[in-house]
This record gives C-alpha cells, structure tokens and sequence, in this order.
C-alpha cells in the first residue's frame, strides 16, 4: 500500500509506475483504492462509474479498468457535500457530516471488492487518500491505516520534498501512528527530489533513526505526461507559448474530466489554455466549456465573471465553441431542474443551440462509439468521422445525437472525444483553415502508443529510484497477520 503525508505527494504516480513495474516483471498486478474523492471519472465497458486515477493505473498494469479498484467514489457538488458512488452505481447526495456518520457500513462493500480482485491478481497496489495522520479521521478510516489492516498491507510512506519540510512530515506523521500503524509501515519513499542526491544523505541517515523504518528510495521529480487526478493538476496553472492556434478551455469551478482535452496539447502549432476569468480569456481561436458536476451553479459562475458575455461575443464573431456535458447543457436556451437534482428550478442558458436540457435523478452512463453523422459548419470535416468515448450526465438534453451543431457552435456529451486522431486532426485542421493557414500542417497523434511510452518512463525512474529488491521482500514478508 502505498500513502502520502499530504495530498498530491505523488502516491498516484507512484502506484502507476509499480503497477507498471510488476507487469514487465511478468506479474499480474492491478490498482485499489477504497475511497477516492474526485470529480475526473470514467465509464467502464459495464456502464459503471469509478475514479480516474485507478483507470491510469490499470491502463500502466496493462488491464481493462474494473470498477472494484474503486469501490467508492465521491464527486464533491459543493463545499459540504458529494455524489457518493457505491461500485458504480449512484446512492445519493450526502452532507459531509452525514456520510462521515455513516461511512463504515461501506467496509463490507470495500472488503468484498478487495477480496475479489485479490483473488484474480498476483499483487495489488493500493492508493491511501490525504494522509493516516490525519487524527480527526482515524476512528473510522477505511481508505488509509484502516484499509491496510483490512488487506493486512505492508505500507510505504511517501513524502515530497518539493514542498519542503519532508523529513518533518515523514517523522510527524509516523509519530501520529499508533503502535499497531506503526507496525504496518515498512519503509519510507521521498518524492520529486531535484539536486544532488549526496547532500540529501545525512538527512536519510537521521530520517531512518527517527521513523525506524528504511528508506527505499528517493524518486527523482519527473516531467511525464500522465492524466491527472483532478483539480489538484499542474495543467491548470501551465501556459502553453501561444502557438498559431489558441484553444481555451474554461476553468469552470466544478470543472470535471478535464483530462478529455489533454489530446489537444500535443498537437504542433495549437496552444491550449485554462482560464477562469475574463483577463484571461483574450482572443482565442476556440473556446471549450468542459463537464462540470454543477452545470446551473457553474453557468451562474460564467454569468457572474462576465465570461458569459465574452463567450457570446466570440460566437455573434462567428468565431467556433464547443461544450463537452454539462458545456453542453450550458450552451443551450433552457435548463430544468424539476427534482432539485442541482438547484432546482429553471434557468436560461446561454442560447447558442437550440436544446434544453431536464435534469433527472437517474445517470445516463455508457460507452459509445460509432461515426459522426453529417455536421455542417467550421467542423464540418467531422462528418463521418469514428468517435469512441463515454456518456455521464444527469440530465437529457434536446432530442439525443452524439454532437448537436449550430454554425460555429457544437455540443456533445461524449467524454473522450478528442482521444480519436481523426477527430483531433479535423478540429485543428479547421482552425488552421479559418485563420487561412495551411491544414496539412497538422499531424495526427496517437495518445495510446503516448502514454504507453510515458507508463515506461514512469517505470523506469521509478525502479532506478527504489530499492526494489528489498520492495519485494517486503511483499514476500507481508505484515504480522496478528495486526
């Protein structure tokens, strides 16, 4: 199992290159987490909902995503409140304070998953979430230290250096472990380490005295291309060198599946951007309104920003904008909430396509895939294109239809749906051709054999870094059954 002292420690990436690592190793490995709070998710082949950092995972393993890797799954729809997803399946909207209360009657659903995907694989990579010092959380924890003692899991400690203070939150948050915690903890890692490694050797050398416990590695910071976890990401702060065309995508608040727009950045000659204010926006050559997990409360976001009026005003321009989910739901002329599935009530959209939308408390999630029907337009060159991808919404928007068209304004509700080269191509290549550059400029690119070769970077460093003769003893050890 592998946890952090904080969040965004790296525990993800780490689990990926292991996943990664024991796959070239001739194991068959898959990813866990109990409990993942998140806003980026998937569809799997079955139609159930899960997060997707263990989709990554599974992808670096080698394996189709399974929804028992993430049994729980908790979309946040405020400050005080998430969806709570039970193996893939919605069970409702809960207070915070009304989940915490109620959480541990969730282990027999968290156990059974476990054990069966344990059941089928040689090692599984577990994912704690934040950290186990987190003492006002301990009692009834099923994500950290608790779900070690479930899976009776020796446990790695991994800590970045790249904030600062690591050896102070290795040694503080052993020091907030109870004994039989403690006990579980088999080694310490430290992460996203830039220098000399020499200097940092004392320190290692104390940071073992104080904690008891080795340290296995120190993994260097590494500039890979994985998807994120959610909003915790480094592309939303990362600006792209204006490029001969410019895509901004709005940074709504509850901004979700982000990582769909991730193909477009690897494109030569387009700059993506995210932007969530007016300042920010300028000129771009198209503007993407990404999913959100509040459609009406992030419309009322673009309203109050005056990004809606921006956006009006590119599109009256003739200029191209495309909503993706709830981007969708927003660009049509009406959104109602019967169920007070959101806010309740109704709202205008922003009326640059002619649909509204009905919220409704049942799901719509799937795969899809097939060929574009005819569009006409700037992207028109869409027209009898493949597209592959996945549906996850709550409302029902016009009368269906992978995408919906309007002159330069396109919705769909298809997740996925620049992962397609095609796709991708005929999007940039109409950009080029409405700035009166030269289309062929733009080559495909295939984001599968991609992000294959960044998995193997991954595992490369990763095992570089770790002393992974002694990782396997301690897998070949386990932990005292008695804990």
């Amino acid at each position: 199992m592998i946890q952090g002292t904080a969040s965004n420690a790296g525990k993800s990436l780490l689990a990926a290159g292991l996943c990664r690592i024991f796959k070239q190793d001739g194991y068959r490995a898959a990813p866990f987490k109990s409990q993942n709070m998140a806003l980026n998710s998937f569809i799997t082949r079955d139609g159930l909902e899960m997060g997707r950092a263990q989709v990554m995972q599974a992808e670096a393993a080698g394996i189709e995503p399974d929804v028992r890797m993430n049994p729980i799954l908790l979309k946040p729809t405020g400050d005080m409140a998430s969806q709570v997803i039970v193996n893939g399946e919605v069970r409702g909207n809960y207070a915070a304070k009304d989940y915490f209360r109620d959480k541990t009657s969730l282990i027999p659903e968290v156990k059974k998953a476990y054990e069966s995907l344990a059941a089928e694989y040689d090692i599984i990579v577990i994912e704690g979430a934040g950290s186990p010092a987190e003492i006002n959380l301990k009692r009834d924890d099923i994500v950290n230290m608790g779900m070690a003692k479930l899976a009776k899991a020796p446990v790695l400690l991994v800590g970045d250096i790249d904030r600062g203070g690591v050896f102070a939150s290795l040694a503080g948050t052993m020091l907030l472990l109870d004994p039989d915690e403690r006990a579980l903890v088999k080694g310490t890692v430290i992460n996203k380490f830039r220098g000399d490694l020499s200097i940092l050797e004392p320190g290692l050398r104390t940071l073992e005295q104080l904690t008891g416990v080795p340290v296995l590695g120190v993994v260097p910071y590494l500039s890979l291309d994985v998807d994120d976890e959610d909003s915790l990401t480094d592309r939303f702060a990362h600006r792209n060198a204006r490029a001969a065309v410019d895509i901004a995508v709005i940074r709504l608040p509850r901004i979700s599946n982000f990582t769909d727009f991730n193909p477009l950045e690897y494109l030569d000659g387009v700059s993506l951007r995210y932007v969530g204010s007016v300042a920010e926006l300028g000129e771009p050559d198209l503007i993407i309104l990404p999913g959100t997990k509040n459609t009406m409360g992030d419309l009322r976001f673009l309203r109050e920003s005056g990004l809606e009026a921006k956006i009006l005003r590119h599109a009256a321009a003739g200029k191209p904008v495309i909503g993706i989910c709830g981007g969708y739901q927003m660009l049509g002329e009406t959104l109602f909430d019967p169920e007070g599935v959101e806010y309740g009530g109704e709202m205008a959209g922003l009326g640059l396509l002619p649909v509204s939308t009905v919220f409704a408390g049942k799901k719509t999630r799937a795969q899809v895939r097939g060929v574009l029907p005819p569009l006409s337009g700037i992207f028109s060159s869409l027209s009898g294109q493949p597209y592959e991808g996945y549906e996850i919404h709550m409302g029902v928007t016009g009368a269906g239809g992978i995408v919906t068209g309007c002159g330069n304004v396109y919705g769909t509700y298809l997740h996925g749906f620049f992962d397609r080269e095609e796709v991708t191509k005929a999007v940039a290549g109409a950009l080029f051709r409405q700035k009166g550059l030269n289309p062929d400029a733009v080559h495909a690119f295939d984001i599968a054999a991609y992000k294959e070769e960044q998995y193997d970077k991954l595992a490369a460093a990763v095992r570089s870094a770790l002393d992974m003769a002694a990782l396997y003893r301690i897998l070949e050890q386990g932990v005292n059954t008695c804990v």
